[in-house]
């Protein structure tokens, strides 16, 4: 992406007063009452909500507070509200990294292990640019505290926490640089490495060399959960909307992939530092905006802790987050010299959809409107009917290669409907010969669902894709439909050299049940022979030479080929 250098008049801000230039020329009250409109839905006294900040040309234009930073005590949101920003401090853990990289520190394709010497060797080298672009292989830490059994965001967790469970570490999800697959011990390493090399910790490292010089007085990376923080937002969530809220907060004690505190007054600041670079001199927007590349060559939309994109036509810097009741978002459009950053304090927000409503509204001029569907995408919908045989065809479970996921179809009363990994069904609408679409859920509509039939050199198949992006593929294969006597073979005790807790599978009411530490049980529903998934994943049982089984190998998303062995009595 282009980027582009626009001159600006910088005025800074003594110490102790507002971080950031008041607007000289406010937003005309009819705009203003459009901006608000969006954020209506959360402009109340007894719900938590967002703080907005729009940055033009090196001015706040607008910054408004909606809803309350703590139910407790009714005190409100103001664009002054220091907010837990989570995976939104990746940029800043980057920036550390360029800046000390600038200083001839380190080469960012250094071997990690050269400053973390307690990861082990997998037998592939790991650099340090590949912890920034998410191309590690390594297993994330969020995913693998949880199978140890800590309570995200319930559990104080450190970054010893996160290295306990690093250093036991055997295989990687895949070679260095062969996938890109969104890491957060990536970055929490990065933090570990800037405290190495600098002798300051992550916090005291940023505070000293970027936030003091720009003149982020309210933006700090917490790292004591006990810490007071004057003028928090408290975060907060709820089970449905009838629901009231409750608390949703971190309890975190680790930095680099999350834990930064800021205000949209702030982060007006620090976006101004990618036009007047005053931290990192003229070479650091170019840098912190290089995007990746796989071994392939392929070249990733991921740069250092931002992603690099388009949105109506004009190109976009940005980076969302989401902790506990916490969601963020900073877009930038260079183009412009213009950026939106929305902080929230409620599990039920997007920021994300939210910066874009805002920019709809004062970048109308500048945004195109949604391109037309490519030649290379699905026909759109027609929603004609389908037949009863056509139906019927769809009926069975499919398999993503690639994910090792499934998902089942089935056919109730003449109509179809999908699982998609839990233990709902949503029924399918059709969309157009061998077409569907979600019929139950607001963004189902944008899911498009083609059946594809079986050739002399592949199974029947369904395509499955979101939003006109590159579809997913689920192969048809054959279901297991395993007896008690089968299901029976499967219970007993698992445990892996990688965490601590005891697995226990047991089968109760017809079913087999996940039992592990700190978790509520699961049903694992069985998929094909020896492979059964739950809401931890897909589990693909192991059998030795005289097929008794022996253990069993997780697949989760950010968690590949994890190995847990089956207890002998």
């Amino acid at each position: 992406m282009k980027h582009f250098i626009v001159a600006l008049s910088f005025l800074f801000i003594l110490r102790g007063q507002s971080t950031a230039q008041e607007p000289q020329q406010p937003l005309p009250s009819n705009v203003v009452v459009q901006v608000d409109k969006v954020f209506e839905k959360w402009d109340k006294s007894d719900s938590p909500g967002c703080a907005l900040g729009v940055y033009r040309d090196g001015q706040i234009i607008y910054k408004h507070g909606y809803g309350m930073a703590n139910l407790n005590d009714n005190a409100p949101i103001t664009p002054g509200t220091v907010f837990h920003v989570a995976s939104m401090s990746k940029q800043f853990t980057a920036a550390s990294i360029v800046l000390l990289a600038q200083q001839g520190k380190f080469s960012l394709d250094d071997d990690v292990r050269k400053y973390i010497p307690e990861l082990p060797d997998f037998g592939e080298r790991i650099t340090i640019r590949h912890l920034v672009y998410h191309t590690s292989g390594l297993r994330d830490q969020w995913s693998l505290l949880g199978l140890a059994g800590w309570r995200y965001s319930l559990d104080l967790i450190t970054d010893d926490d996160v290295m306990s469970v690093m250093t036991r570490q055997k295989d990687l999800n895949f070679k260095p640089g062969e996938k890109h697959v969104y890491c957060n011990t990536g970055y929490t390493l990065m933090g570990l490495i800037v405290k190495r090399v600098s002798g300051m910790s992550l916090r005291e490292f940023t505070t000293k060399n970027i936030f003091e010089p720009l003149g982020m007085t309210h933006t700090h990376f917490r790292d004591d959960h006990a810490e007071i923080v004057k003028h928090n937002a408290l975060g907060y969530g709820r089970e449905d909307k009838d629901k009231p809220f409750r608390l949703s907060v971190t309890n975190f004690d680790t930095v680099g992939a999350t834990s930064l505190h800021t205000t949209v007054e702030d982060l007006q600041l620090w976006d101004e530092n990618f036009y007047h670079p005053r931290v990192g001199g003229p070479a650091f927007p170019q840098q912190m905006l290089e995007r990746g590349k796989l071994n392939s060559g392929e070249q990733l939309d991921y740069a250092f802790g931002l992603v690099v994109g388009k949105y109506k036509g004009q190109p976009t810097v940005d980076h969302a987050g989401g902790d506990a009741g916490y969601r963020s978002d900073m877009t930038r459009f260079p183009g412009q010299h213009f950026s939106a950053a929305v902080l929230c304090n409620s599990a039920d927000t997007n920021p994300t959809a939210l910066v874009r409503q805002v920019a709809d509204i004062l970048l109308a001029k500048d945004l195109k409107a949604p391109e037309a569907a490519r030649m290379t995408e699905p026909p759109k919908s027609t929603g004609a009917p389908i037949s009863s045989e056509q139906t019927s065809a769809l009926a069975g479970i499919y398999w993503n290669r690639e994910d090792d996921d499934f998902e089942r179809i089935q056919v109730k009363d003449g109509k179809a409907q999908i699982n998609l990994g839990g233990d709902e069904f949503h029924p399918l609408k059709p969309a157009g010969e061998a077409s569907f679409h979600i019929a139950d859920v607001p963004w189902g509509d944008q899911v498009e669902i083609r059946l594809l039939p079986a050739s002399s050199e592949k199974p029947r198949r369904l395509e499955q894709r979101f939003a006109g992006e590159k579809p997913d593929v689920f192969e048809s294969t054959t279901a297991f439909m395993p007896s008690g006597t089968e299901l029976g073979d499967y219970v007993g005790a698992y445990v892996s050299e990688e965490i601590d807790p005891v697995y226990r599978i047991l089968l109760e009411n017809g079913n087999l049940s996940l039992m592990r530490l700190k978790n509520k049980s699961e049903t694992l529903r069985p998929a094909v022979r020896d492979v059964f998934t739950g809401d931890i994943g897909t589990l693909r049982f192991t059998r030795d030479s005289k097929q008794r089984i022996v253990g069993f190998v997780l697949n989760a998303g950010r968690i590949r080929n994890f190995r847990f062995q089956k207890k002998v009595d």
